[in-house]
C-alpha cells in the first residue's frame, strides 16, 4: 500500500514537471551563416527569428546556427544540396543565375532606410519577381537590401574626376558597372579582403557599405568617404530554405513560420543593416574620417549613367508578362508606402 501510494505520487510529480516544462522542439532548422560571429546577421537576425519561430510554433520548431560551413558564394548550393537547411545569400555572388534581383541595386538619389527598402523589396518580389522563379529549388523566406554603398578612399576625394584611374574594390553587379563608368579600375575582392589589400597598397579604396567602415576596419585604411544620397548602389539578399526541410514541417507550423517571415523577416534584415551602418559611421567619426557629398554636376552625370544601366537591364531581364521597368517603378513607389508604416524596431523593443 505504501509503495503503491509512493509510486502514484511519483507519477503525479513527473506529470506535473512535464506540464511545467516548455515543449521540446520537434523540428530543428539548421542555418548556415557566413557573416562572422559579430555580424548583425548572427547577433540580431537569427536570434530574433528563432524566438519568433519558437513562439509562433509553441516551441515545436527552432533554429540552430552553424558558422563557416562554406564561403558566401557557396551558400545557395549548401542549402540546395541539403548540407544546411537554410542560409542567407547575396545574389551578386552568383552572376548569371540572377538578373531580376538587380532591381533594388540601382541608385535612387534619395535617402531611405534598409528596413524600408527590404520591406518594399519583399512586396515587389511577391508581386512581380517570384513568377520568374530565379530561386528555383529553394523556398524564399525573405528578401533584403543592404545599406547605401559609398566610396571609401585612402586619399581625399571630392569629385568623380579624383577617382579616375584609382584601383577600388568592387563586388560585382551594378557596382562594377558604375565603377567602370566612373573611370575606376575595379578589383574583385570580398569585403573581408579590403583591409589587407588597402594596407599593402594593392587598392586605393573600396566601394562598400557604411557597415564596412567598422566591421571590416575600412575606416582605418580609407579615411575619406564620398557619398551620394541613397548610395551609389545597394545589394540584394535573400534568406532561403531547402524545400524538403520545409515540406517536413507540419501545415500548422508552416503557417506559423510564414507569419513571422516574409515581409516581417525582410524588415528585420533591413533593420539589422541600418543598425550596422550606424555603428560603422560612428566608428569612422571617432577616427576622424571625412565624409564628402558628391557635387551636383557629378550626381547629374551619375543619373545619366544609371538611366542607361536601367534601360539595358530592363530589356535584358523582361520576359513574357514580366515588365522589369514596371517592377522597378513598383518597388520605388513602395519605398514611400513602407516608410509610413511602423518600424520593426518598436516590435523588438517590446520583445
Amino acid at each position: 500500500m505504501y509503495n503503491s501510494a509512493r509510486m502514484m505520487l511519483g507519477a503525479v510529480s513527473v506529470a506535473s514537471l512535464t506540464l511545467a516544462m516548455p515543449a521540446m522542439a520537434q523540428t530543428t532548422i539548421n542555418v548556415s551563416s557566413w557573416g562572422g560571429p559579430n555580424h548583425g546577421i548572427n547577433t540580431i537576425v537569427w536570434p530574433t527569428w528563432q524566438s519568433w519561430i519558437e513562439e509562433a510554433t509553441e516551441g515545436r520548431v527552432t533554429l540552430q546556427v552553424t558558422e563557416d560551413l562554406g564561403p558566401p558564394a557557396a551558400q545557395m548550393a549548401l542549402v540546395a544540396d541539403g548540407v544546411a537547411d537554410a542560409s542567407w545569400i547575396f545574389h551578386g555572388h552568383m552572376p548569371g543565375r540572377f538578373g531580376l534581383t538587380q532591381l533594388p541595386e540601382f541608385p535612387t538619389f534619395e535617402d531611405f532606410s534598409s528596413e524600408v527598402a527590404s520591406a518594399a523589396y519583399w512586396r515587389t518580389y511577391e508581386e512581380y519577381l517570384a513568377q520568374a522563379n530565379e530561386h528555383r529549388g529553394l523556398e524564399v523566406m525573405a528578401m533584403g537590401v543592404h545599406g547605401p554603398g559609398q566610396i571609401f578612399t585612402n586619399e581625399k576625394t571630392e569629385t568623380f574626376d579624383d577617382l579616375s584611374g584609382k584601383r577600388l574594390r568592387v563586388g560585382g553587379g551594378v557596382m562594377t558597372e558604375l565603377a567602370g563608368a566612373l573611370g575606376v579600375t575595379g578589383v574583385a575582392l570580398p569585403p573581408t579582403g579590403v583591409y589587407e589589400a588597402a594596407s599593402q597598397g594593392v587598392i586605393g579604396g573600396a566601394m562598400l557599405t557604411l557597415e564596412g567602415l567598422r566591421s571590416f576596419r575600412v575606416a582605418e585604411v580609407a579615411p575619406y568617404t564620398l557619398t551620394v544620397d541613397g548610395g551609389f548602389y545597394r545589394g540584394s539578399f535573400a534568406i532561403v530554405m531547402n524545400p524538403m526541410v520545409w515540406d517536413r514541417v507540419s501545415d500548422e507550423d508552416r503557417e506559423a513560420i510564414e507569419s513571422v517571415s516574409g515581409e516581417r523577416l525582410s524588415r528585420l534584415f533591413g533593420h539589422m543593416m541600418d543598425v550596422s551602418d550606424q555603428r560603422g559611421v560612428e566608428f569612422a567619426e571617432e577616427l576622424g574620417n571625412t565624409f564628402t557629398q558628391a557635387t551636383e554636376d557629378d550626381i547629374a552625370m551619375l543619373r545619366e549613367v544609371s538611366d542607361e544601366l536601367i534601360d539595358a537591364w530592363a530589356k535584358k531581364v523582361s520576359t513574357g508578362d514580366l515588365d522589369a521597368s514596371e517592377a522597378l517603378q513598383y518597388f520605388r513607389d513602395q519605398l514611400a508606402v513602407m516608410a509610413e508604416e511602423e518600424s520593426i524596431a518598436s516590435d523588438l523593443e517590446q520583445s
